[in-house]
């Protein structure tokens, strides 16, 4: 009996299940850092290419400047937020987040740009437009994803149609399942053998 006290002690000591991890702010740093930064730069470049500087500088380095500075731009805010929303331990949607991020990452870009002049004017410039986008972000999801849902359908109703678009009650063109499939298949089979007696009662009179 007292050999199989210590173990009870550690078997009763000893968690049954490991805790499941807690999301940490590391989870979707692709969602709210590298994706927008990827596209970022594509408006940049994008920003480039009709810009009036593009016959003097030329329109591949011009595209390029413009692709990089957005990037970098929308990177360093992105990362500063991102950094005071796992600092707060706060929920993504919080704006807080956005304007001290904005107000950090304009005052450091706004201090090489412009010496302390410029960083205070870039710190206030990004506060407000990045506290800005994330409160339309924040408002625009859900009708986003509620018009994606509309659209595209959601994973089950998809899997039952047999692909991921699913086209409206008044198209002409419908995905058929197997059941419409099959008795498609049969009122055609039904119909040329209709016919085909039709064109042998005819030779026969």
């Amino acid at each position: 009996m007292a050999s199989d006290d210590p173990k009870t002690l550690e078997a009763s000591s000893s968690p049954s299940s490991s805790p499941s991890p807690s999301p940490s702010s590391s989870d979707d740093w692709k969602e709210r850092i590298f994706i927008p930064t990827l596209l970022a730069g594509i408006v940049g470049g994008g920003v480039g290419l009709v810009s009036k500087h593009r016959k003097v500088h030329g329109l591949a380095n011009i595209a390029a400047s413009y692709a990089a500075n957005f990037a970098i731009v929308t990177g360093c805010y992105c990362g500063a937020r991102e950094f005071v929303r796992a600092t707060r331990h706060s929920e993504p949607g919080d704006l807080i987040n956005s304007a001290i991020g904005g107000f950090g990452s304009g005052a450091v870009l706004g201090r090489l740009q412009g010496g302390q002049m410029g960083a205070v004017r870039y710190s206030i410039i990004f506060a407000a437009v990045g506290t800005t986008v994330d409160f339309a972000t924040v408002r625009l999801r859900p009708i986003l994803q509620s018009y994606s849902e509309y659209v595209f359908g959601d994973k089950e109703s998809s899997q039952k149609n047999g692909g991921w678009l699913r086209l409206p009650e008044w198209s002409p063109i419908q995905v058929l399942d197997e059941e419409a499939l099959a008795a498609k298949q049969a009122r055609e089979k039904q119909l040329y053998a209709q016919r085909a007696l039709g064109n042998l009662n005819k030779e026969e009179s």
